[in-house]
């Protein structure tokens, strides 16, 4: 008997399906899980997902809001490595943030629309159409607060002609040769920050910079680099406070990232400048935290720190193949979890059925594919294809872009809510 394939290129269903949102949702995946499904047990579950623990998040906005409280520094936190707004309303709601920090016009549009009241774009706003969206929503929300770098005479040109009536809060960016965006010298600092005095669309209030894009790593020399880059921030801001060219009558000093953030703080606080000044802080991986890379350079993560972050997020996944002694292969990769600073670090192991949860600590994931994960295990080990593994990722910034839909569960792994992405 002949087997018929049809070759007709007919093969369209209804035009008027609609893609699934809910990709570890199982079924039509249409809608999120239920409150209260047990993740790694349910047969409503897709494989392979990616899940936030709550009590981990809860943990996280809870120690750095004490951190900010103690030492008298505001946060922005930064929006873009979750992009998820109810984890973003919560870094606001329980976790002190003054607002959120974005990248991109389009992101400070998504936080508008998430319900942030005070918005920190962290970049030079450049684009035309970008400028044009800002300033038509703070005149129509003036009670709204926006924040934005300037670096360049060309940027504070773009602002002017672009914000029409509207009026803006600008803090001049400082960096250093071979680092990222920002004025390079105090020469030109003066130039721009006179620049912005005679523009009446623009307000001068602060001096910010990035110290994560040095590469200093966490030894005496790395500490020193960073240590140097806040002092130069703050002599800029002193020399500018000096010739009176703040329109306010306080200075906004704002760096630290999700590595530094201590550092800067320290450094900030202890500063002297003319005029009194206010911290602000931007890191946004500290929801999150992670397993690998933030787990290593976190300021939490240093002896000593009197604080501590955990780790929330974990992808888990079903064992696909055991074609060898010593490789197994489990349904995630590239699509699935970051891998641009270190592979997933399997942390558990259960079986199909969700059962008996044990250590996979003596696994490594050696490499992923777009869709394949190559796990490395003693010939004795047990897994059977079938099997649920989990890990834990490294580099919360490239994890959640990588899913629309993220279940928040409890410590059971039972959903409490759901997290959806906005990239």
């Amino acid at each position: 008997m002949s087997i018929r394939f049809p070759l007709q290129a007919d093969g369209l269903l209804d035009a008027k399906l609609t893609a699934p949102r809910f990709k570890s949702v199982a079924g039509a995946g249409e809608s999120p899980l239920a409150l209260g499904t047990a993740v790694l047990s349910s047969d409503q579950v897709f494989s392979p997902l990616m899940i936030m623990k709550q009590s981990a998040l809860e943990n996280n906005l809870r120690q750095l809001a004490d951190f900010c409280r103690e030492n008298g520094v505001m946060l922005a936190a930064h929006g873009k490595t979750s992009m998820s707004p109810a984890v973003l309303r919560r870094a606001i709601s329980e976790g002190g943030a003054w607002g959120l920090g974005a990248a991109t016009p389009a992101q400070v549009r998504a936080l508008r629309q998430f319900g942030i009241r005070n918005v920190f774009l962290a970049n030079e706003l450049v684009d035309p159409a970008g400028i044009r969206w800002i300033a038509q929503w703070q005149q129509q929300h003036p009670d709204h607060g926006f924040l934005c770098y300037v670096d360049s005479l060309q940027g504070v040109k773009l602002l002017a002609q672009n914000l029409g009536d509207s009026q803006i809060s600008v803090l001049l960016e400082m960096s250093v040769s071979g680092g990222r965006t920002g004025c390079r010298s105090q020469q030109d600092a003066v130039a721009i920050a006179e620049a912005i005095a005679a523009c009446p669309a623009l307000k001068l209030v602060g001096v910010a910079g990035y110290e994560g894009a040095l590469g200093a790593g966490r030894d005496e020399s790395g500490i020193q680099r960073v240590k140097d880059y806040c002092q130069m921030m703050i002599a800029t801001a002193e020399l500018l406070a000096e010739k009176q060219l703040f329109a306010s009558d306080h200075i906004i000093l704002s760096a630290g990232g999700g590595a530094w953030f201590d550092v800067v703080t320290a450094c900030f606080t202890a500063a002297k400048l003319p005029l009194p000044m206010t911290p602000l802080i931007r890191s946004g991986a500290y929801m999150a935290h992670d397993s690998g890379l933030y787990a290593r350079i976190a300021p939490f993560s240093q002896p000593g720190a009197t604080h501590h972050f955990a780790a929330a997020l974990e992808i888990w996944g079903r064992v696909l193949s055991r074609p060898e002694p010593g490789l197994a292969f489990v349904d995630f990769g590239r699509r699935d979890v970051p891998f641009d600073q270190d592979l997933p670090n399997p942390l558990w192991i259960r079986n199909a059925d969700g059962s008996a949860p044990r250590a996979a600590t003596h696994l490594r994931i050696s490499d992923v594919n777009d869709q394949h994960a190559y796990l490395l295990l003693p010939e004795d080990e047990p897994l059977q294809v079938g099997d649920w593994v989990g890990c834990g990722i490294s580099h919360p910034c490239t994890a959640f872009d990588k899913w629309r839909y993220l279940p928040l569960v409890d410590d059971d792994y039972c959903v409490t809510d759901s997290l959806e992405t906005a990239f």
